[in-house]
C-alpha cells in the first residue's frame, strides 16, 4: 500500500510537471459565472478587458508576441474564433496542427497569466471566406445555413464543435485552464429569428464538452430581442464613438439582472478592394472605452490585433458584393506586423488606471525586427495558356465546388462559331473577377462589384476558341448573401440581332491555390506580359519582417518560399503584402506570383512601412455620372414628414401599399440647423407581411453627394447590413446644400408599406435627417 501512494504520489507530481511546463502555470480548477449585474471570477466581481486575435492571421511563431503585447496594453483576457473552414478544408478531414493548433494557443494565452474566451460558431464573419463555413457545403443542392431546415448542416455543425471540444473543452477554467466563456453562434439576430436553431447550437455546444464554462451570445442593441437563450449571457457588439448608455438601455430593461459587456467594441474597421483605407481616430474610439470603464462594463476590444488575412482567407460582404483586402490590419492599437501605435498607448495608459486585485500592466515585449528587400526581377515565366492541367469535360456551366474545388481560379473553355457581325457574350453570373479571350486575345473584363455580365466579342470568320478566366476574391461572410459559390453560378448566353443561344460543352481547367500546385507548371526564362506564373529569387543575411511591394502588379497571389501571402490587387487601397520574417530565410528565397490579369513590370521590393492607403480605383467611386442631375419636377412623393431627433431605428407607415422598383428618400434639411450633410446608417423597406424586403437585387443608381475620399461614406452604406458604418454627403472641402437624394434600384418589382430609417449611432448628430420626402414607383427617374 505505501508503495502504491508513492507510486501515485510520484505520477502526480510528473503530471503537475507537464501541466507547468505546457502552461507556465499550474491551476487549480476555478469558477467563472455572470451573476447578478456582474461577472465572478471565483466568487468575485470581475470586469473582463478582452483582446480579441485570430491565431491563423498570426504566425505562429510570432502567437506569443501578440499575446504579450495586449497584455502590455492593459488587457487580461484574449478572445478568439474558431475557423471550421480552416481546421476542416475537406469534409470529414480535421486539421489542429502547426498554425492550426488552437489549443496551444489557448495554452500560450495561459502561460501568459491570461484567461481566454472562445467563439467557435459553426459561424464567425470575421470577413473571412463564408464566415467560417466550409465551401464544400455548397456542394449539396439548395444548401441552407444556420438554420435547422437543413439537416445535412446541422449534422456537420455537431461534428465540427465536438471536434472543437475536443480541443478546447480541457481547457475550460473548472478544469484548471484558462477558458472563462464559450459563445454559442454569432450576431445571429443579424440574420434570423430561428429562435429553435439557436437552442440546438446552445446544445450542441455543451454535448461538445463545453458544458462546465459560462456560455453567451452576441448581437446588436437594436436586434437581439429577435429570440431568447435561456442560460446564456446576452452581450452586446457596437463601434468605436457609440453612446454606452444608449447601447445598453435597451438591454437592461429586457434584461436587467444581465452582466453588461461589449462582445465586440470595434477598435477601427476593415478594408475593401477599390475602396478608401479605413480609420477610426484615437479620440473617437478611447472616450467610449473609458465611459465602459468607468460603469465597469467588460468588453472585447475587436480587433486588438488584426493581423493578415493570408492565402484565400479573406472574404466579401454583400449587397453590394465587396470583397476584403488582404491586410487585417483593421486600424487596431496593434498594427498588422505587431508594431506599435498611438492607440496601443492610449488604451495602455487607460487601461493601467482600472486594473483590478493582483493584475499587472504587462512589459512591452522587443518589437519585431524589419528589413528592406532591394528591388529584383522576376524572370523565369510559365505562362496560363500553355501551363493549363488536365481538363475536365462538362456539358452545362458550373461553379467551381462543383467540380471539388475550393478556392484559387478556373477556367472555361468552349468553341464559337462564325459570325461576320460582333456579338455579345452574356454571362450569368461572374462570381467574381474574369477576363475573356478569344482565341487566346483578351476582348474584355467583368467584374462583380460592378454588376458586369457583357462583354462585345468580335466577328470571326472561322470558329473560334472561347476562354473565361475567373478568380474567386472571396465569398461573402455576412448576411443572406453567404450561399456563395465561386466561378460561373449559372450560364453563359451568345447574343446577336437575330438569335441568343446558351453555350454548352465546356472544358474546365481547375487551378486551385496550394503551392503544391503552383510549382508544377514549367517556368522558362523568357519574358511574357500577360496572364500566368512569375518566379524570381532573392538573397537575405538577416531576417526579418518586410512588405513585398506589388504596386507594379495587376491581380493575383503570391507565394514566398511555398507561404501563401494572399491577394493582390492593382486598385488598391493594399498596394503592399506582409511577409513574416519567420517565413524567410538567410541565402537564396523564391517567390512565385499567380498573375491573372498583367503586370506593368516584373520586378519586386521589401519595403519596411506598409502602403494600405494607395487607391487607384478603375472606375469612379461615386454613384453620380458627371453632369447627371435628379429631376424629380413632376414627382409625386408616395410619403412625407419629420423624423424624431436623436437614434433609434424611425418607422414611415405609408396610407396605402405601393408598387414599385425605383425607391427615392429626399432629406430636405437636417435635425440641426445649418447642418448641409446628410447621413444614414441603415435604410429598410417593409413588405406586406410585415418584414424588410431582401437587398440582395439592390443597386444605386444615384446619389446627389457623397464622401468617398476622406472615409468610406459611399450610398450603398444604407444597405450594407453594418449599424456602425453609414452614407455621409461630401464632408470635407465643398459641402453641398440640402436638398440630398439617394435613388435606389431594387431590382424588381416589390410591394412596399413603409420604410424603416436608422441614423447614424457613433457621438455625431451630423446628418440626422429632419423633413423627408419619399418616392417609390415602376419605371425609372428622370436624369
Amino acid at each position: 500500500m505505501k508503495n502504491t501512494r508513492s507510486f501515485y504520489t510520484c505520477l502526480c507530481t510528473i503530471a503537475l510537471l507537464l501541466l507547468t511546463s505546457i502552461t507556465g502555470t499550474a491551476q487549480q480548477p476555478g469558477t467563472f459565472t455572470a451573476g447578478n449585474k456582474q461577472f465572478l471570477l471565483n466568487g468575485k466581481p470581475y470586469v473582463i478587458r478582452a483582446a480579441e486575435l485570430h491565431y491563423p492571421r498570426i504566425p505562429k511563431e510570432y502567437w506569443e508576441h501578440r499575446i504579450q503585447l495586449s497584455k502590455a496594453m492593459g488587457m487580461n483576457t484574449i478572445c478568439i474564433y474558431l475557423f471550421w473552414n480552416l481546421h476542416e478544408q475537406r469534409e470529414g478531414e480535421f486539421d489542429f496542427t502547426g498554425n492550426n493548433d488552437v489549443a496551444e494557443f489557448v495554452r500560450l494565452v495561459q502561460k501568459n497569466g491570461m484567461y481566454c474566451i472562445v467563439r467557435p460558431g459553426p459561424y464567425v464573419c470575421a470577413e473571412w471566406d463564408m464566415g467560417g463555413l466550409p465551401w464544400w457545403l455548397l456542394k449539396k443542392k439548395d444548401i441552407q445555413v444556420r438554420t435547422l431546415k437543413d439537416a445535412y448542416f446541422m449534422d456537420r455543425t455537431k461534428k465540427f464543435l465536438a471536434e472543437a471540444g475536443k480541443q478546447l473543452a480541457p481547457l475550460q477554467i473548472q478544469n484548471g485552464g484558462n477558458i472563462i466563456m464559450v459563445q454559442v453562434e454569432n450576431e445571429y439576430a443579424s440574420f434570423g429569428s430561428e429562435q429553435p436553431y439557436m437552442e440546438a447550437i446552445r446544445d450542441a455546444v455543451r454535448a461538445s464538452g463545453f458544458d462546465k464554462v459560462q456560455l453567451f451570445r452576441c448581437d446588436w442593441s437594436s436586434n437581439f430581442d429577435k429570440y431568447k437563450l435561456d442560460g446564456v449571457a446576452t452581450t452586446l457588439n457596437f463601434g468605436a464613438g457609440s453612446k454606452i448608455d444608449e447601447q445598453f438601455e435597451k438591454l437592461q430593461r429586457v434584461y436587467p439582472n444581465e452582466a453588461l459587456m461589449c462582445s465586440e467594441y470595434w477598435s477601427g474597421w476593415f478594408d475593401h478592394w477599390g475602396k478608401p483605407h479605413e480609420t477610426r481616430s484615437v479620440a473617437s474610439f478611447i472616450g467610449s472605452l473609458k465611459d465602459m470603464m468607468d460603469r465597469n462594463i467588460s468588453f472585447s476590444l475587436y480587433m486588438a490585433h488584426g493581423g493578415t488575412s493570408f492565402g484565400q482567407w479573406g472574404g466579401a460582404n454583400a449587397p453590394p458584393y465587396s470583397a476584403m483586402a488582404t491586410s487585417y490590419d483593421y486600424n487596431a492599437p496593434i498594427g498588422e506586423q505587431g508594431n506599435t501605435t498611438d492607440k496601443f498607448f492610449a488604451v495602455r495608459d487607460l487601461l493601467k488606471n482600472y486594473l483590478q486585485e493582483g493584475e499587472t500592466l504587462g512589459a512591452i515585449p522587443a518589437a519585431m525586427p524589419v528589413i528592406a528587400i532591394p528591388a529584383f526581377e522576376l524572370k523565369q515565366t510559365a505562362p496560363l495558356f500553355t501551363n493549363l492541367p488536365a481538363a475536365k469535360a462538362s456539358a452545362d456551366i458550373k461553379p467551381m465546388e462543383l467540380f471539388d474545388q475550393g478556392w484559387g481560379r478556373i477556367l472555361y473553355r468552349t468553341t464559337l462559331p462564325a459570325s461576320t457581325s460582333p456579338r455579345k457574350l452574356v454571362i450569368k453570373d461572374v462570381h467574381d473577377w474574369a477576363k475573356v479571350f478569344v482565341d487566346g486575345e483578351p476582348v474584355g473584363k467583368l467584374d462583380r462589384r460592378r454588376w458586369d455580365s457583357v462583354v462585345e466579342i468580335p466577328a470571326k470568320n472561322a470558329t473560334s476558341q472561347l476562354d473565361i478566366l475567373v478568380e474567386a476574391t472571396g465569398r461573402v461572410n455576412y448576411g443572406k448573401a453567404i450561399i456563395d459559390p465561386k466561378g460561373i453560378t449559372d450560364k453563359v448566353i451568345l447574343r446577336s440581332a437575330s438569335f441568343s443561344k446558351e453555350l454548352n460543352d465546356w472544358q474546365v481547367y481547375n487551378m486551385p491555390v496550394d503551392y503544391k500546385f503552383q510549382k508544377s507548371v514549367k517556368f522558362r526564362k523568357k519574358s511574357h506580359s500577360g496572364p500566368g506564373w512569375y518566379r524570381g529569387t532573392f538573397r537575405l543575411k538577416e531576417k526579418g519582417d518586410t512588405y513585398l511591394d506589388v504596386s507594379k502588379w495587376g491581380k493575383g497571389m503570391v507565394w514566398v518560399n511555398g507561404n501563401n501571402l494572399g491577394r493582390f490587387w492593382k486598385i488598391g487601397p493594399q498596394q503592399t503584402l506582409f511577409v513574416p520574417g519567420v517565413w524567410l530565410k538567410k541565402g537564396k528565397n523564391e517567390i512565385v506570383i499567380m498573375e491573372v490579369d498583367a503586370p506593368k513590370e516584373t520586378t519586386v521590393a521589401g519595403l519596411t512601412q506598409p502602403v494600405l492607403n494607395a487607391l487607384h480605383p478603375d472606375e469612379s467611386l461615386l454613384h453620380r455620372a458627371k453632369g447627371q442631375t435628379l429631376d424629380l419636377g413632376g414627382e409625386v412623393p408616395v410619403a412625407s414628414g419629420s423624423f424624431t431627433a436623436g437614434t433609434g431605428w424611425k418607422d414611415v407607415q405609408f396610407s396605402k401599399t405601393i408598387t414599385g422598383r425605383y425607391f427615392c428618400l429626399e432629406a430636405l434639411n437636417a435635425q440641426q440647423a445649418k447642418d448641409p450633410l446628410t447621413s444614414i446608417a441603415e435604410l429598410e423597406l417593409i413588405g406586406l407581411d410585415g418584414t424588410p424586403l431582401s437587398t440582395l437585387k439592390w443597386k444605386v443608381v444615384y446619389a446627389d453627394s457623397e464622401e468617398v475620399t476622406a472615409s468610406n461614406s459611399a450610398a450603398d452604406k444604407v444597405y450594407d447590413q453594418q449599424e456602425s458604418t453609414f452614407w455621409q454627403t461630401q464632408s470635407v472641402g465643398a459641402k453641398p446644400a440640402h436638398p440630398h437624394q439617394i435613388v435606389i434600384d431594387l431590382g424588381e418589382e416589390v410591394q412596399v408599406k413603409g420604410i424603416r430609417v436608422l441614423p447614424r449611432s457613433d457621438k455625431s448628430s451630423a446628418g440626422m435627417i429632419k423633413d423627408y420626402r419619399i418616392f417609390l414607383k415602376v419605371d425609372a427617374f428622370k436624369m
